[in-house]
């Protein structure tokens, strides 16, 4: 029983086998998936998306880059949105320094409208942070984000800052960089990381596992990821899964 907490099969890269491909997960024991917005037009493919697969949920939201497109009436779009019965989350937002844009300020603006959102709708938060690991921690204990709880997307920070949001309360995201044989910073947070604050997670496209990093990543590749956290936590692989997948419905709030 695996579940992908943060997919983007709404993306291009998936176009020519989108639906075959969705159809094939379970076989893989892929049996639930969270969709990730992006930007407003990806959060909603990705809510046309949660309403046709019954085992797929969706996290709305603007990622950084985006959030130059934001408006008030886009704030607006999402939290009507958000009521719908199969959106768990507001997501990803955050913080992205690495491309210098848009500025520092938009991104803080957005990022601090889109968490005052999750906090009037009392939704968990899915957060991008990358080069902004001290505004990103400052922000979110700011605008009181320990009520509403979350995951770090993609976690890369030193142990350090993995127990300021564990301490919080937080999940970590972990992905195929784990798998890396350079990721040395990120096993350490993953031995560090009690089991129960860890998710599995694909990011796909994106970031696939090795032996197929630099491939396209899907849902599929998620034993690679469990089966690395079980050799580094010195446990199973069925007892990671088992495990993160319990995680994931506390996480999203999801009841089956």
């Amino acid at each position: 029983m695996i579940f992908d907490t943060h997919a983007h099969y709404d993306d291009e890269d998936f176009d020519g086998d989108r639906q075959a491909l969705l159809e094939d997960l379970s076989g893989a024991g892929v049996r639930a998936v969270t969709n990730i917005g992006a930007s407003l037009s990806s959060s909603r493919a990705t809510l046309e998306l949660a309403a046709r697969y019954p085992w797929m949920y969706a996290a709305i939201g603007v990622h950084p880059s985006d959030t130059g497109e934001l408006s008030e009436d886009g704030i607006g779009w999402l939290r009507e949105a958000a009521a719908g019965e199969k959106v768990v989350a507001i997501g990803e937002i955050g913080l992205d320094y690495y491309w210098e844009e848009p500025e520092h300020e938009v991104q803080k603006k957005w990022f601090s409208r889109q968490l005052a959102l999750a906090g009037e709708l009392k939704l968990p938060v899915v957060i991008h942070s990358r080069d902004a690991a001290r505004d990103t921690l400052d922000m979110m204990k700011a605008e009181c984000a320990r009520e509403n709880g979350g995951v770090i997307h993609c976690f890369s920070y030193a142990k350090e800052m993995a127990r300021e949001y564990l301490n919080m309360g937080f999940y970590l995201g972990i992905g195929g960089v784990v798998t890396f044989k350079n990721a040395k910073k990120l096993k350490e947070v993953v031995e560090y990381a009690p089991l129960s604050q860890i998710v599995l997670e694909t990011d796909c496209p994106y970031l696939a596992p090795a032996p197929n990093r630099g491939k396209r990543n899907s849902s599929m590749n998620l034993p690679y990821v469990a089966e690395e956290i079980a050799r580094i936590k010195g446990v199973s692989r069925e007892e990671v899964e088992a495990v993160t997948w319990e995680n994931a419905l506390k996480l999203y709030r999801i009841v089956l």
